[in-house]
């Protein structure tokens, strides 16, 4: 049986291995990654997918000021066991990390990644086109949504800066 739950505290290690056999070590070499490092997840906003004892899924919101719009989350990595591709379980973790976001009172998400695949979850490219990320990033991957009843992200300008609690 497939479950998605908020992330335990003792899920990191479960989680760092399925993100090696789903990205491999790539993932520490993207612009995204320059954000996330050292610092913790969004309070509550990590989450993952097990079928029985196995984790097969992850994604996390991390807090960042998005230039002059403000306080904004980062999604990222998504990531799904590759047996489990077109399953839900991707679909299923970002459903329970946008709707925990906009109850926790949060107003915009940004994220890199494929555009055919978030729009299904309202990202376009328009609320991150004024925005930029640290290091080099593919600027058609570059997606944002605003979430509850703001416009956060709309005209806002400059670069994505990690204001998250740091790790220990």
């Amino acid at each position: 049986m497939i479950t998605i739950d908020r992330e335990g505290q003792f899920d990191h290690v479960a989680r760092e291995m399925l993100l090696d056999r789903v990205m491999g070590p790539a993932r520490f070499t993207k612009s995204s990654e320059v954000l996330r490092r050292n610092r913790r997840p969004a309070d509550g906003l990590a989450f993952v997918a097990f079928d029985g004892n196995h984790m097969i899924g992850t994604v996390r919101l991390w807090n960042v000021t998005a230039g002059n719009g403000g306080s904004a989350l980062l999604l990222g990595p998504l990531a799904v066991e590759k047996t489990y591709n077109g399953s839900g379980v991707g679909a299923g973790l970002m459903h329970a990390a946008l709707n925990a976001a906009q109850t926790s009172g949060h107003t915009s998400v940004l994220l890199v990644g494929d555009p055919d695949y978030y729009a299904r979850f309202g990202f376009t490219a328009d609320p991150a086109n004024g925005l930029l990320m640290p290091g080099h990033f593919d600027r058609h991957r570059f997606l944002g949504i605003n979430i509850g009843n703001g416009d956060a992200l709309t005209g806002a300008t400059g670069l994505l800066v990690a204001s998250g609690a740091m790790a220990h």
